[in-house]
């Protein structure tokens, strides 16, 4: 296969956006974890050029030991990661099985109820942070100490509010549009129950939306600030982000901080190049046979 000069140099072109567009990206991360191996005089020195993306100068692990001294890191790191992981599949379990419901069943004010759940969107969590501080302070709990009320800090309090939301449960909801008809119609002539399509026919083809709704339920409850700072007091429930108050406590130690970052932000990037593998596995495996 020939290629002409013009192909050639178009070619050269998109590499060159596509080179860019990746630098974008990667340079904060570049200067986050350069920045994590030298001391603060040099770091703030080396803000004013390219040494900054550079791991020069005076290079060490000292500011990931203080880190580690300053703030329980794997504490909050582990906190995080079951959070995340328990929200992430309960969501895909109970948002899916929301969508099915909405698209293949037939039920009285569907539509209205679809609508008010898409019209949650324009609501700003920080508006319903309160009420829900004051509800979650209110709710019982069955535990080995019988039967108490309030869920401030705990993990539940962390997780429940957030299993169902309305931007996971439209995702599916279009994805489950688009699915054929007829595989569903095959399989309540052969008798499967809504349950037994859910499991064997919809959830099998749906590994796009399933890797998509993951990667963006897993970074908005990495990230969640707000509600674990108000709902959590204890080191022993709070997540990473919450952690980073500790480096702004007495004195600033930027390099300490850039490491904290540079450590929690290794979980996230795991998590997605293993979901990323997945995303592209499952579009390149979804598909119906004739």
């Amino acid at each position: 296969m020939s290629y002409t000069f013009s192909d050639v140099l178009d070619r050269i072109w998109r590499y060159c956006l596509l080179l860019l567009v990746a630098a974008i990206f990667i340079f904060p991360l570049l200067l986050m974890f350069n920045a994590s191996l030298k001391p603060d005089s040099q770091l703030l020195a080396d803000m004013s050029s390219l040494r900054a993306f550079l791991p020069v100068g005076d290079i060490s692990l000292d500011n990931y030991r203080a880190a580690l001294t300053r703030a329980p890191v794997a504490l909050f790191i582990a906190n995080t990661i079951f959070v995340t992981a328990t929200t992430v599949a309960l969501s895909l379990i109970v948002c899916s099985l929301a969508a099915y419901a909405f698209v293949f069943l037939e039920w009285w004010s569907r539509d209205l109820l679809l609508a008010v759940i898409i019209a949650t969107f324009i609501v700003p969590f920080e508006t319903i942070a309160i009420p829900m501080l004051m509800l979650a302070n209110t709710l019982p709990w069955v535990s080995s100490n019988g039967l108490t009320f309030g869920w401030l800090n705990s993990y539940r309090v962390q997780i429940v509010p957030f299993v169902a939301d309305g931007l996971t449960i439209f995702l599916f909801v279009q994805f489950f549009k688009d699915l054929p008809r007829e595989l569903i119609e095959a399989a309540r002539v052969e008798g499967a129950t809504p349950m037994q399509i859910y499991r064997r026919v919809v959830m099998p083809l749906s590994g796009p939306v399933i890797a998509t709704a993951a990667i963006l339920k897993f970074l908005a409850m990495y990230n969640q600030y707000l509600w674990p700072l108000i709902a959590t007091q204890s080191e022993d429930y709070r997540p990473v982000m919450v952690g980073v108050q500790y480096f702004f406590q007495l004195s600033l130690a930027w390099g300490e901080l850039m490491a904290y970052l540079s450590m929690i932000t290794v979980p996230v990037l795991v998590f997605y190049l293993f979901l990323q593998r997945s995303f592209i596995a499952s579009i390149a495996s979804t598909g119906v046979k004739g």
